[in-house]
């Protein structure tokens, strides 16, 4: 290690271990979107601006750092947030639009993520705090669209929690299933096949046939 390399790592204040575990996460999650779960120990400490060492002191190993950060990255609080802040005033097709529009803008962002999320608990070295919170961010998600459909429940054949699972299943289908095309379903014409269905209404079948 270089002198100069030395005096830069002397510079780098002395950390609480929870603030530098929250340090490290935040270096990885970046590394996670670009590279998947392809990241060197070597990777983190360069964009953390730590020795390598460092990393466990705080972490038992990579693994563990790595689920922190997917878990972190995962995290459904900015789309709930954004939810939440769907005007309440809006109809109902404009509100599940929005909301619509918000799911599949987080699945597409983390849909490289979401299959490493899966891969790793499915192996043998699975955290189960881990899978148990991503159990925990799906309800939250399912609950936070569900509110977001409550106000109409009178308007509606099924439950607001049925047509959110529904809604959940679409962008889903969407943007992992192999037939899927965000560029042709986007929110708008994902809410339309939910609300309309794919049958011409009547007056307008009655229009086109010409009597």
């Amino acid at each position: 290690m270089s002198a100069e390399q030395g005096q830069r790592r002397r510079r780098v204040p002395a950390m609480a271990p929870e603030d530098r575990r929250a340090a490290l996460i935040a270096a990885t999650v970046p590394l996670l979107y670009e590279h998947g779960l392809e990241i060197s120990t070597r990777q983190i400490a360069q964009a953390a601006g730590v020795a390598e060492g460092t990393i466990f002191g705080v972490f038992n190993d990579k693994h563990s750092l790595v689920v922190a950060a997917l878990m972190e990255a995962l995290d459904p609080q900015p789309t709930l947030d954004a939810m939440a802040a769907i005007d309440a005033g809006a109809g109902l097709r404009e509100r599940l639009s929005a909301a619509a529009t918000l799911i599949n803008e987080r699945f597409a962002r983390n849909a490289r993520l979401m299959t490493a999320a899966r891969s790793l608990a499915l192996s043998p070295h699975s955290h189960p705090d881990a899978t148990e919170r991503m159990a925990r961010s799906r309800h939250n998600l399912l609950e936070g669209l569900t509110e977001v459909i409550a106000p109409d429940a009178g308007e509606l054949r099924r439950s607001p929690a049925t047509v959110a699972r529904m809604l959940l299943l679409f962008c889903g289908a969407n943007t992992y299933g192999p037939f899927g095309d965000p560029r042709s379903f986007d929110g708008d014409e994902i809410v339309s096949l939910l609300l309309d269905g794919l049958l011409i209404a009547p007056a307008h079948r009655h229009h086109h046939g010409g009597a």
